[in-house]
């Protein structure tokens, strides 16, 4: 048994440009290691006929299976289609199940005539094998040559996931033996990732040439992940475990989570267990860490809610920051953030409460409070934690960092249950 490897190609020119972001390729990658295929190559190319051939020759002779997304729409700069049937031999042909799904589309579902661009969605190479797609007009197509598979998507993220999820992964164990992949991930915090690295050094040179350690620092944080494969996955776990395990003694103090989560799902998760509730009071960070909190599912449950008191009249009226307050000592302070965050978790009757406040830049600072001095404070009901940091990069970096070095003061909180 080998290893598998395959290569991802999204085409669009708004990739390029940034007017898009990728997601569809991070959620193929994660699919496929799942099934023990392990992604060797990601390229992201434009509307263009060259490149993207030449993309597909650079894979050929890399990977077993290729996934491909975009360009096989209605309009004109939709070439992939064509350019497959071109490069695999073939001639187009009209696909009836294909065109029947597409007038099933248009007559009963968007109620409107079909014009020829549609009628042509239904035409395929005669080389593929076409895979239905429920959720479009646009089919996806197998092609097989020299060993490979080469499959074409849609780019719209959820008729390109359909397909994967009902052509592609329940076939991976048919077309390949794939051996079997596994990740292990902790989230670290408060430590950098240099003197991360050094306190792991030995840890690292000791792993076995199956299993690799990777560094993913973000916000504050860095997550260790471990990746191994092999054949016997009852062994592969037992020996992922034994060094996963030698990592979180070794991180203890810095450690947050032996999960691949995110440091507001953690605080999510304790909250939960508890039966407690958060809320916040936000003045620099605009709401983000609210953001953070309310963007996974079921997060009502523990987080009540925030306010938002960019302006000082606001700390004020609605915070009952004393003016003198704000005028002797200013909002950036920590008489302000100490006020904000008492009277935000008695006004909307919560557990917990965090409060910011700061100056993130570029303008705004004074030589006594320069940009990215943040104060942040947590509180319980018996206690009230306050502390001043000194961010160093751009607007939205120092966003990013006060909202996590906010939520881990809070977790740190709750599990010393102060």
């Amino acid at each position: 048994m080998e290893k598998k490897y395959a290569g991802i190609i999204t085409i669009g020119d708004e990739l390029l440009i940034g007017q898009v972001i990728d997601t569809n390729s991070s959620w193929i990658a994660q699919q496929l290691n799942q099934v023990g295929i392990q992604v060797k190559k990601r390229l992201a190319v434009g509307d263009n006929r060259t490149d993207i051939w030449e993309a597909l020759d650079s894979m050929m002779n890399e990977t077993d299976l290729i996934l491909i997304t975009g360009g096989l729409g209605p309009t004109a700069d939709d070439i992939t289609k064509p350019l497959l049937c071109d490069y695999f031999g073939g001639k187009m042909v009209m696909h009836q199940e294909t065109l029947e799904h597409v007038e099933h589309i248009f007559q009963h579902i968007l109620k409107r005539p079909m014009i020829e661009r549609n009628i042509l969605q239904a035409q395929v190479p005669d080389v593929c094998t076409v895979l239905k797609n429920e959720k479009g007009t646009a089919p996806g197509m197998l092609f097989e040559k020299n060993n490979t598979r080469i499959i074409a998507m849609p780019g719209v993220p959820h008729e390109m996931k359909w397909i994967m999820l009902n052509h592609v992964l329940p076939n991976i164990p048919n077309w390949y033996s794939t051996g079997f992949i596994i990740h292990k991930t902790l989230l670290t915090a408060g430590i950098g990732e240099s003197f991360l690295a050094e306190k792991i050094k030995d840890i690292e040179e000791s792993l076995p040439e199956h299993i690799k350690l990777a560094y993913l620092p973000n916000y504050g944080m860095v997550r260790l992940r471990l990746s191994a494969w092999g054949i016997d996955k009852t062994t592969l776990e037992k020996d992922v475990d034994n060094y996963f395990n030698l990592l979180k003694i070794r991180t203890e103090n810095d450690l947050v989570t032996d999960e691949d989560e995110t440091m507001e799902q953690v605080i999510g998760r304790l909250l939960t267990s508890r039966k407690q509730t958060l809320v916040t009071a936000e003045s620099c960070t605009g709401g983000y860490i609210a953001h953070l909190l309310s963007k996974h599912a079921g997060s009502s449950v523990f987080f009540k809610g925030s306010i938002v008191a960019y302006a000082n009249i606001i700390k004020e009226e609605l915070l009952q920051v004393p003016h003198n307050t704000l005028i002797t000592v200013g909002a950036v302070s920590k008489e302000t953030v100490t006020q904000m965050v008492k009277e935000v978790r008695i006004k909307m009757n919560a557990d917990y409460s965090i409060a910011v406040s700061g100056i993130m830049g570029p303008g705004g600072a004074t030589a006594e409070k320069p940009v990215g001095m943040v104060w942040i404070a947590v509180a319980s009901k018996e206690n009230v934690e306050v502390k001043e940091f000194h961010f160093r990069f751009d607007r939205e970096r120092n966003i990013g960092l006060t909202a996590i070095n906010a939520l881990n003061m809070l977790r740190q909180m709750i599990v010393d249950n102060r």
